[in-house]
């Protein structure tokens, strides 16, 4: 039974090329409300993973518009947090921007405990009427001039905590880090997305996460230089990154940074029937799993619960299970647990990786349990790789830089010795210079042409079998210009009553 609202109101949201909608806030629902609509615990096999691991003690931070923490199915589930947009709460805790409510959905999928919120109303309500009750038995025997019965032993009031109410995330004893960022419009406080996504990447990093959910994405596939050095840093100090693949929904056709970033693990998104959804995802080459993104239920800021759907969505369920796997083998490296979580899933699409499915469909219990054979290195790539190849410095350097995107190699090759001058001929010493300049001049030409056209069809059949068989790791992107759209989806529908 659905329980009477305690407020309502309604905001006007858009982004980019999302389109707008109002959403409604809502009262806490029961468990026959929100909880039996989370369908992926079941088709995930979330609900049997849970046997083995609940991500206890694994660090997760959401790097989104901030947490509300005081939202009752999170209740000391945010462990810490920090503002990078210098336009919210110091510790993430407020959440920002047009879309205030994107990080509170996120981040209860992820890690929500649930709540005891009937068991709290049941017990005031005992507590109340028998108040009431001891109340009318004391006038009864003073009116009879008799002895008043003796008080009731109170009736405890449960404190807020977790319960089979609300929602319940893939990870419900994992800690989530917030990290709230300004994204869709511009910061009131002047910090561009371009300083605040790395600046939040090595605060999570150095504050313990072990896992990063990014459910944000631009409808480009480059990123800023600025990133480089970030996303080794997580790299490097072993966290697995998590990102969303966008949707078409919301503008982007293509994957989008920072999900084309190489050893990123990127979730396309799935529907209910368990089929690439068509608005709530899209497709590259860089996708490195499927999760269900439609229909979808998260909380809200304040207490409430709002349907929602995109691969916004999607992401946490992967890194709820990333946080389980990391609770489960603690000493296992990120390359590991990125290749768990691929080899299992289960083939969807055209056999084998595909640009919609990415390796198949999330498998949380086959993730946790199956025999896994190692692997090397990561399977989604290296930033690292892509750092040398792609972003070499014009001159060399003998000492170590401070930007990992700046390449201290160089060259090996021999230089050749220039031709020595010749004496000019004492004959035609007027038409010998017009000819050898005019012939100098054409052969000069045609060796430029030639070169560039060769160069230039080189260039384009790389990028067009890099497009359609390469791997992101593969591809040489061009730096961004223009406004950046950061934000992959909107909520698709109002909040619960």
């Amino acid at each position: 039974m659905k329980r009477r609202l305690h407020r309502t109101g309604a905001m006007i949201l858009s982004l980019g090329l999302c389109a707008a909608m109002a959403l409604f806030g809502a009262s806490s629902a029961n468990a026959d409300g929100v909880r039996d609509s989370e369908w992926w615990l079941e088709s995930s096999g979330i609900t049997k993973a849970w046997e083995v691991s609940k991500g206890q003690g694994v660090k997760v931070a959401v790097i989104d518009t901030g947490i509300d923490t005081s939202h009752p199915d999170l209740v000391d589930v945010v462990a810490g947090g920090k503002d990078v947009s210098g336009a919210g709460a110091a510790d993430g805790s407020k959440p920002l921007g047009n879309l205030p409510e994107h990080g509170t959905l996120v981040a209860t999928l992820l890690a929500g405990r649930g709540n005891n919120s009937v068991e709290i109303d049941g017990a005031r309500a005992e507590a109340e009427a028998q108040q009431i009750a001891y109340d009318r038995a004391v006038q009864s025997a003073e009116a009879a001039g008799e002895t008043p019965p003796e008080k009731p032993e109170p009736i405890e009031v449960p404190a807020p905590g977790p319960g089979p109410d609300g929602v319940v995330g893939v990870a419900p004893e994992a800690e989530l880090l917030s990290v709230s960022l300004w994204m869709g419009t511009e910061n009131p406080a002047g910090t561009s997305v371009e300083d605040q996504v790395p600046a939040a990447v090595i605060w999570a990093v150095d504050n313990g996460a072990r896992v990063i959910n990014m459910s944000l994405g631009s409808t480009r596939p480059e990123w800023p230089v600025s990133w480089d050095r970030a996303f080794k840093y997580a790299e490097d100090h072993d966290v697995v990154v998590v990102a969303a693949a966008g949707n078409r929904a919301g503008g982007m056709n293509q994957v989008g940074a920072p999900a084309t970033i190489p050893g990123v693990l990127t979730v396309a998104g799935i529907d209910r029937e368990g089929k690439a959804s068509v608005d709530s995802s899209t497709e590259g080459i860089s996708i490195g799993v499927a999760a269900p993104a439609e229909p979808l239920v998260g909380g809200l800021p304040d207490g409430g619960y709002a349907d929602w759907s995109g691969t916004s969505g999607a992401a946490p369920l992967v890194s709820g299970v990333a946080a389980m796997i990391r609770a489960k083998y603690p000493e296992m490296k990120a390359p590991q647990v990125i290749n768990r979580i691929l080899y299992t899933a289960r083939d969807a699409g055209k056999p084998g990786v595909d640009n919609l499915y990415g390796h198949g469909i999330l498998d949380a219990y086959s993730a946790l349990t199956a025999d896994v054979p190692m692997v090397a290195q990561n399977p989604m790539n290296t930033i690292t790789e892509w750092i040398r190849v792609h972003r070499r410095s014009a001159k060399p350097s003998t000492s170590p830089s401070l930007d990992p995107g700046v390449s201290t190699e160089t060259s090996d090759i021999a230089p050749i010795a220039a031709p020595q001058p010749q004496a000019p001929l004492e004959e035609g010493k007027v038409l010998q210079p017009v000819l050898v300049l005019g012939f100098g001049a054409l052969l000069l030409f045609t060796i430029v042409g030639g070169s560039t056209h060769y160069v230039r069809s080189a260039r384009t059949k790389r990028r067009a079998e890099a497009a359609t068989v390469g791997s992101v790791a593969s591809l040489k992107l061009e730096e961004p210009g223009g406004e950046r759209d950061i934000f992959d989806d909107l909520p698709e529908s109002g909040p619960r009553h």
